[in-house]
C-alpha cells in the first residue's frame, strides 16, 4: 500500500493556527487594557510586576520612538515582509515542530504589533517589571512570542548542531 504524504498545506495548518492564537491573545489583552486603564495609569498586581498603559510608536525598548512619524510604516512594512517570510519558511519547513513553532510565535507577535500600527499609530504596552527603581521596558503578549519564538530558535539550532556531531 503506497504511503499517504501530508500535503504541505495540512502541514502548515497548525502553524498558522498559531500564528492567529497569538494575535487574537494579544489583540484581546491590549484590548482590555485598554478599557481598564488610562495612559500612564499603573497598578501592582505583585512586587516587582505592575500593569501599565502606555503607548510604543518606536521598535523594542522605545528605539526610534520620537520620530516625527515615518517609523510607524517602516516597523509596520518590516513586520508585514518578515511575517511573510516566515509563513514561506513555514511551509518548507512545517514537520520541524521545535523550528516552526518558534516561526509561527515570531510571526503571531510581529503582526500583533503591527495590527496597533495600523490601527493607533502606535504598539499598545502594558506589562511592567522592575526591581526598586530600576525597570524593563513595558512590553505586551505579541512582544512576549517574539521573545519565546527567538528562543526556541536558538534552542532548536542547538539541539541541531549536538546532533550532527
Amino acid at each position: 500500500m503506497p504511503k499517504v504524504v501530508r500535503s504541505s498545506r495540512h502541514g502548515l495548518l497548525p502553524w498558522l493556527i498559531l500564528i492567529v492564537v497569538v494575535i487574537v491573545v494579544d489583540q484581546a489583552t491590549k484590548l482590555a487594557i485598554t478599557r481598564l486603564f488610562a495612559f500612564g495609569e499603573r497598578k501592582q498586581l505583585v512586587h516587582g510586576f505592575d500593569l501599565t498603559l502606555v503607548y510604543n510608536k518606536g521598535a523594542a525598548f522605545s528605539f526610534l520612538s520620537n520620530g516625527s512619524g515615518w517609523q510607524r510604516w517602516l516597523f509596520t512594512g518590516i513586520g508585514i515582509v518578515a511575517a511573510l517570510f516566515i509563513v514561506v519558511m513555514l511551509a518548507r519547513h512545517a514537520s520541524q515542530r521545535l523550528f516552526s513553532a518558534a516561526l509561527a510565535l515570531i510571526a503571531g507577535g510581529a503582526l500583533g504589533n503591527v495590527i496597533d500600527r495600523l490601527i493607533h499609530g502606535h504598539v499598545v504596552d502594558f506589562l511592567l517589571f522592575y526591581y526598586e527603581r530600576w525597570s524593563f521596558p513595558a512590553f505586551n503578549v505579541a512582544d512576549s512570542a517574539i521573545t519565546v519564538g527567538a528562543v526556541l530558535l536558538i534552542l532548536d539550532e542547538l539541539i541541531r548542531v549536538r546532533r550532527s556531531r
